[in-house]
């Protein structure tokens, strides 16, 4: 986010778009020139007023909705107040507290589940979480349980605690003495590397193994190539989403085929990762407003999001998707909050 002052604008318009802005935010009726005046606090006469809502809307930072209508804001006027304007009401120690306790301890799928709802029940708008992407976590421990002579359950512990089970096929039954030497050897090789390290450790020891042919070490390689391949595919880019219903309350998303092509895109979620994903390697609050998201779904909405990380590495993004009429001063430091107190529970882990 910057904070600088638009060049275009002097003091008193950038002020009169300020009071425009919030108060369309927190009556969502058109704002006309006597009450913006009278809203303003300065001096005033309505046609000053009208001359300078004249050049704002000039500048294309707010626009008439009817012929005779009052004023509202428009992409460009937004990003403008959130930029420069929003006055940021940063959260009580009480509403730390009790937001940090509501984050309960758990698997990663218990922590981004809670952090979505959290999203979504304090800002009224839809939370949005990605979870961890398994390439960023690296392995804790390997163990292998025998299920029958060609079955074996792979028992991988991730460095966010997450605990994957798998089970894989043998071409040739491996006693429990030999699961266990397999497990001991692949603990020595994998720990501490994530899973395309993992993968290139393992690509690397078989071709080094095979020209010792030892059928031992070439087992628990075949089993942790399964176990790493296989994991890396499941669960995929997938998010979390709470809170969809939350959008039909806003008169600014009740045009029924768009709120309908917006709650497909929460069902089928490619949309919604392709924006998470271009704010993995971003650092804090990220704000998309209409178009910026860079997907027709959200030309009505913004999204605000954040990313969250253990050990200064980026685990995944949340965030929130609302319409731009939002409380921003109010959304924004519960983004960046729940970010820090999930990279924090993850990191604790």
């Amino acid at each position: 986010m910057t904070n600088n002052n638009s060049p275009e604008l002097n003091e008193r318009a950038q002020h009169l778009l300020k009071v425009l802005i919030e108060g369309y935010i927190t009556d969502g009726q058109p704002i006309g020139s006597t009450l913006l005046a009278k809203r303003s606090g300065l001096d005033l006469s309505s046609a000053t007023v009208r001359n300078v809502m004249a050049l704002l809307e000039e500048a294309g930072y707010i626009h008439s909705p009817h012929t005779s209508a009052g004023r509202v804001p428009t992409s460009q006027g937004y990003r403008l107040f959130v930029d420069s304007l929003v006055n940021i009401k940063p959260l009580e120690a009480e509403e730390w507290q009790n937001l940090e306790d509501q984050l309960l301890q758990g698997s990663s799928t218990d922590l981004i589940h809670s952090a979505s709802n959290i999203l979504s029940g304090l800002t009224q708008l839809t939370g949005i979480v990605m979870a961890p992407q398994r390439d960023t976590l690296s392995i804790r421990h390997i163990e292998f349980l025998k299920l029958s002579p060609s079955q074996v359950l792979v028992v991988m512990v991730m460095s966010n605690n997450d605990v994957e089970n798998r089970m894989i096929h043998l071409d040739r039954e491996l006693s429990s003495a030999e699961l266990q030497q397999s497990s001991n050897y692949l603990n020595e090789l994998l720990v501490g590397k994530d899973l395309s390290a993992a993968r290139d450790a393992l690509l690397q020891e078989m071709e080094q193994v095979r020209e010792d042919m030892n059928e031992m070490m070439l087992s628990a390689i075949n089993m942790g190539e399964k176990a790493v391949s296989g994991m890396s595919e499941e669960h995929k880019d997938d998010c979390i989403i709470a809170g969809r219903t939350n959008l039909m309350d806003y008169d600014d998303l009740s045009d029924v085929s768009k709120l309908r092509q917006l709650f497909n895109a929460f069902n089928q979620k490619r949309d919604v990762l392709g924006l998470l994903d271009r704010c993995m390697d971003a650092d804090g609050v990220q704000i998309f407003i209409g178009r910026e998201a860079g997907h027709d779904v959200f030309d009505d909405c913004s999204v605000i999001t954040a990313p969250y990380q253990m050990d200064e590495s980026h685990l995944g993004v949340l965030g929130v998707i609302g319409p731009k009429r939002m409380h921003y001063d109010r959304v924004i430091p519960v983004v960046d909050i729940t970010a820090k107190l999930l990279s924090a529970a993850f990191s604790k882990g």
